[in-house]
Parts: C-alpha cells; structure tokens; sequence
C-alpha cells in the first residue's frame, strides 16, 4: 500500500484489528464535534489468533486490505490510525494519589490537575506499554467518591487513576504491522473500552455496568462507574472456541461448523431441539450422499458448556474486581459472539444480572451495517478520539526507549491543533 497523507485536519480513521475480522472506518469531525462515516471496509482477518499477532506478513495484508476498501469509499489517503488493543494478557491496575489543599479556598481546576499529576509523575509499568491513564474517583479528605470536586472545601483531594496495560512485546507487534501499512498510530484504545464509549448510555456508566466484548478469538471486558472506567480485563475465548468445538463434536470442517453455528445455533435447549434435525457433512466429504442428520439438541449440547463456561470466568474477573455483588451493576453484551441466540439468557443466569444487547448508538447516521454488534469497537475509537481527555505520564519506569514513542500525546495535539 502506497503511503498515506491526510487531505483535512478533521479525518479520523478507526482500525480494529480482531481475531475474526479487521475493519477500518474513516469519518469526519466537524467543528461543533459531530462525526460523520465517510467510509468503511472489513474483511477477515489471517495472521491473528486471539488477539495476539501470529503471523506479521498476513496480518499486515488483513489491515492494508480493509484500509484501502475504506480509503476508495471515502475517496481519501489516511496516514494515522487509532488502533484497539485486545488479547488476554490486558490488565488494569489502580494507582492512588493525594494532595494538601488550601482551606481557605475551594477546590479548583489547578488542583485537579495538580493531584493527577502527582499520581502519573512515576508509572511503574514493568515491561508493559500504558495503553490507557484515566483518573476515576475523586476523594475528599477520605470520604466517599465524588464525580467532581470543584467548588467544594477540604483538607486533602485524592484520586484513583486507572492504568490500562499490554504486555510490551505484544504492543510492538501490534505496531510492527501499522508501520508495515504505511500507517501511524495516532492514539489506542482497549476494545472492551471503545465498545462502552459506542454502547453504553450515560446513565449506565453513571450507575455502574460491565461491557463484555464477545469476540472471536477473545472476551473483553470493561467496567464503568460514576461515568468512568474503573476495570479492565480479558480472556482469551471467543466465538472461534464454539465453532472449534462443533467441529470436533460433530466432525465437521471449521467452515461448515461456522455455519451450523450461525444458522441452527443456540445457548440453550429447548424441548422442540430434540425433534428437529439438521444437516452435518463429515470432514472431508462433501457429497451429499455422506450427509449426518442429527437432533439440533446435540449441536445446542456442545455450543452451551462452552458459553456457561466463558460467563463463570467472566463472573471471577468480576469478583477480582469487587464487582460480581454490586446490585445495581449491569451487563451489556456486544461483539459479534453476542449475537448466537441465547447468550443473553445465559450471561443474566450466570452473572446473576439484568443483561442487555449492546450496539453502536452514540453516533447519528450511522450506516445501517455499521450498527452491529462486531463494529462497536471500531465505532467506539471514533468516539475515544472525539472525547480524548487522557494526560501523558511524566516519567515511565522500567521500559525500554523506542524511538516512535509518545504516542498517547499525538491524538491529543492533533485535535487540539484541529480543533
């Protein structure tokens, strides 16, 4: 792919980068913040397993054909992306800090930013690219959280900050490929994160809920409270676990299992199962003399261990958390694994919780097949661009120097330049 340059100041390009699929959308952003689709492109993804990049020559050519789909839709050149970051080893660690205040004057602006930048002066990240630096609750003098103390008295104000981290190693990869597209990273975002910023309305990030971000290859999660994200974590299954063990279970190719999953497929049985029949080839065969029938209650029996199972790691990612018992958390499911019927009914049985369908809603206009589960992550980048309020740490510990560093400051002068 030739190299790229961008026509307007106010193009942002989105790229996901998943184990089923890559998609690239390319839109506008108006002065008064509005953003507009100009274009889009996906196709399946090789080179990429769980998150992880396998395979760097398939994974370069996955990206560089969906951006170029995108790019002759929208008839424009881009050079910068904002990349998702995803795989199992993602994690979130709390970093708490304190200030004194003066008590002869409220809280103001320059004390918020003082007391955030005490805390990310010095960031330990042991061998980890910080994917994500956000301040969450505030604190006056030890008391209960509060979403904004300005205006308010007291005696000291602290903040919990929440750092989103990636094995370094699997980040280089990540960039290795962008930089082989002729491309730049230009902000990034875990997928579990992007995906609540498209999903969630703003009273359930207020109240408290948990975005899972059901992929093929991996399931993200993000939890959000007083407006903020408090938890990040993910695991390394996903839809292509399902479609593997219909496979084995029924010996059958990936591809045929892909399909018996996405046409016949469900969570959970119900008493007509038994008596419908579907249609299986055994691997190797396609002639239709050699075709199985089966009861669909066998397929559904393979299908709904392997969902219970992801929602009871799920639910112990929660309690790591301190999340599983809150009652007025929620779950909203997205990602293209989310849509097998029955998963719904499974996530509210497990975690115990009201559960509900997540699509991309927080963008007008969108194109009818952009408004899916699988592109919430793509859709959601757009909206970590519009909104992004992340501050660079000072000083970053125990990691090498690369020479394309900074880049969680680029997106950020960028817009600050263009808007």
């Amino acid at each position: 792919m030739v190299s790229h340059s961008f026509n307007r100041p106010t193009t942002i390009a989105a790229l996901d980068i998943g184990s089923s699929k890559v998609c690239c959308v390319i839109a506008k952003m108006s002065r008064d913040k509005r953003i507009n689709i100009a274009g889009y492109g996906y196709n399946a993804s090789k080179g990429i397993k769980n998150g992880v990049i396998t395979d760097i020559n398939q994974a370069t050519l996955s990206v560089c054909n969906a951006v170029e789909t995108a790019e002759q839709m929208a008839n424009e050149r881009i050079d910068r992306v904002i990349v998702n970051i995803s795989g199992d080893k993602i994690k979130s660690v709390i970093k708490d800090s304190t200030i004194t205040l003066n008590k002869n004057r409220p809280v103001s602006e320059s004390d918020l930013v003082k007391v955030i930048d005490k805390g990310i002066h010095k960031i330990n990240v042991e061998g980890c690219e910080l994917i994500h630096c956000l301040p969450t609750n505030y604190r006056l003098d030890g008391g209960e959280d509060i979403k904004d103390p300005r205006n308010i008295f007291g005696e000291t104000l602290s903040v919990d900050i929440l750092l989103g981290l990636v094995p370094d190693i699997m980040f280089r990869n990540v960039s290795t490929v962008i930089e082989n597209a002729h491309l730049e990273i230009a902000g990034k975002a875990f997928s579990s994160y992007a995906s609540g910023l498209a999903c969630l309305v703003d009273d359930e990030r207020e109240l408290g809920a948990t975005v899972i971000d059901m992929g093929g290859g991996t399931t993200s999660i993000a939890s959000f409270r007083h407006g903020y994200p408090v938890y990040f974590a993910s695991l390394p299954v996903g839809g292509n676990n399902v479609t593997n063990d219909i496979a084995y279970g029924l010996t059958t190719s990936f591809s045929h299992a892909e399909r018996l999953k996405t046409l016949h497929g469900c969570a959970f049985l119900s008493s007509q199962d038994s008596e419908e029949t579907i249609n299986v080839y055994p691997v190797g065969e396609e002639d239709d003399s050699c075709i199985k029938q089966i009861p669909r209650a066998e397929l559904i029996s393979i299908i709904t261990p392997r969902i219970e199972e992801t929602f009871e790691m799920v639910n112990r990612k929660l309690a790591e958390a301190g999340l599983r018992d809150v009652s007025s958390h929620r779950v909203v499911l997205t990602g293209g694994a989310s849509q097998l019927a029955g998963v719904r009914e499974i996530a509210s049985m497990v975690l115990d919780k009201q559960v509900r369908l997540g699509r991309p809603k927080n963008i007008l206009n969108l194109p009818d097949i952009l408004y899916g589960p699988s592109f919430s992550t793509c859709v959601g980048m757009l909206l970590f661009a519009l909104n992004y309020t992340e501050r660079k740490p000072g000083k970053i510990i125990n990691k090498p120097v690369r020479s394309n560093g900074g880049g969680i400051s680029k997106i950020f002068s960028w817009l600050k330049q263009n808007f």
